[in-house]
């Protein structure tokens, strides 16, 4: 019913910069909350960052200052703006979804792997 298809992982030093994209489709209610989440080997899926569909934004401590989470309703794309890259940012990142009106249904993407070296 709802899709999400996420780009802009890949391999970066450390102190660089990444953007990940996620593009949302299908039947999708107006209101609701993306967000990035990640999984690190041996570890939890953990919050990296979410917005509202007004525009409400929350960030991991271990993230605030150097990512940025933005959105564009209109096409229904969120992005995650990383600085400041350490080797603890490795991880595979999952784009979600969630309604808050309807269904309150919950999608996840497919996930894209980041990994910062040195």
């Amino acid at each position: 019913q709802v899709q999400l298809v996420e780009s802009g992982g890949g391999l970066v030093q450390a102190g660089g910069s990444l953007r990940l994209s996620c593009v949302a489709s299908g039947s999708i209610f107006t209101l609701n909350t993306m967000g990035w989440y990640r999984q690190a080997p041996g570890k939890q899926r953990e919050l990296v960052a979410t917005i509202t569909s007004g525009g409400n934004t929350n960030y991991a401590d271990s993230v605030k200052g150097r990512f940025s989470i933005s959105r564009a309703n209109a096409e229904k794309t969120v992005y995650l703006h990383m600085g400041s890259l350490k080797p603890e940012d490795t991880a595979v990142y999952y784009c979600k979804l969630q309604h808050t009106v309807g269904d309150f249904r919950t999608y996840w993407g497919q996930g894209t792997q980041v990994t910062v070296s040195s």
